[in-house]
C-alpha cells in the first residue's frame, strides 16, 4: 500500500539500558519524507482492548502522524481514505511495542487508530498539523466494509462515547 510506512529504529544497548533515535528529519528526508511536524500527543490507555479511533483530520487541517509506543503493546491501523487510491478502504495493521520500538508513519489521507494488547499503555505521536476541532473526523472501528481484524478482549473494545458512534466508509465525503 502507498502510505504507511513502518519504521524500525537502531537500539544501542548496555548495562543502563538502551538509546534509540527516534526521529532525524535528516534520516527521514533522506528516505524520502520531508513531513514538518508541529505537535507533539501523548495518551495512556489503561484496560487492554482500549480502541482509540479510527481518527484523521479533513482539509484545509489534515494531519499526517508517527506514532510509536513508550510502554506496553498495541495493534496499529491505518486506513486508506484516499478516493483515487486503488487500496481506497484498504487498512494496514502492524503490531508496535515500547520493547521493539518500532513506528508507524501514517500520512494525510489515512484514518488512525490502535487497540492496546496488554494493560498501561503510553502512546506518544508527532502530527503534521494543529488539532483543529472544525477538521476532526472519524470512521467506525467496526465497519464491515473495511473488515479490521482487531485483536480485542472476549468483552470487546473499551471506546469513547466519540469512537462507538463515528460514520462507516461509505458515508463519509470525498475528505482527500
Amino acid at each position: 500500500m502507498d502510505g504507511p510506512i513502518l519504521v524500525e529504529t537502531r537500539r544501542f544497548g548496555d548495562a543502563r539500558g538502551a538509546f534509540s533515535e527516534t526521529y532525524s528529519a535528516r534520516d527521514f528526508a533522506a528516505c524520502g519524507l520531508t513531513t514538518e511536524f508541529v505537535q507533539d500527543n501523548f495518551s495512556i490507555s489503561q484496560p487492554a482492548g482500549t480502541l482509540r479511533g479510527l481518527h484523521f483530520q479533513s482539509q484545509p487541517e489534515p494531519q499526517a502522524k508517527l506514532v510509536r509506543v513508550l510502554s506496553g503493546r498495541v495493534l496499529d491501523v491505518a486506513v486508506d481514505l484516499r478516493r483515487a487510491s486503488p487500496t481506497y478502504g484498504q487498512y494496514v495493521a502492524v503490531e508496535l511495542s515500547a520493547e521493539a520500538g518500532n513506528q508507524l508513519y501514517v500520512p494525510v489521507g489515512f484514518a488512525h487508530g490502535f487497540c492496546t494488547l496488554e494493560p498501561d499503555c503510553a502512546v506518544a505521536y508527532k502530527v503534521s498539523g494543529y488539532y483543529a476541532p472544525a477538521s476532526d473526523k472519524g470512521l467506525a472501528w467496526d465497519d464491515p466494509d473495511v473488515g479490521i481484524r482487531w485483536t480485542l478482549p472476549a468483552g470487546g473494545p473499551v471506546l469513547s462515547d466519540k469512537d462507538s458512534r463515528q460514520p462507516r466508509l461509505r458515508d463519509l465525503p470525498d475528505y482527500f
